[in-house]
């Protein structure tokens, strides 16, 4: 409990140091990128946007993996995007 003034600008002087190391601790996660995968960003939309055009065409998922230079994991993960985007076409 606070009773006297000495006790009360003590405990200030305790929060405003712990202020001050939260803000510093805050910077540091304000000015990290954030990790992982960037969906749907323009350089995802231009390698999907290229898969759709050969996968419609015929040619299968290696054929496209070899010539889009993407990883085989990439380019079942847009085949899956893309199926699930014509699934929803076909309900509507």
């Amino acid at each position: 409990m606070i009773d006297t003034l000495e006790k009360a600008m003590k405990y200030i002087s305790e929060l405003e140091t712990e202020n001050r190391i939260l803000r510093e601790e805050l910077e540091k996660y304000k000015n990290t990128k954030p990790a992982g995968r960037k969906k749907h960003n323009d350089a995802w939309m231009t390698s999907y946007n290229d898969f759709v055009m050969k996968y419609e065409k015929g040619m299968t998922i290696m054929e496209i993996a070899n010539e889009c230079d993407i990883s085989r994991r990439t380019a079942y993960r847009y085949k899956a995007c893309y199926d699930k985007m014509n699934k929803k076409l076909k309900i509507i």
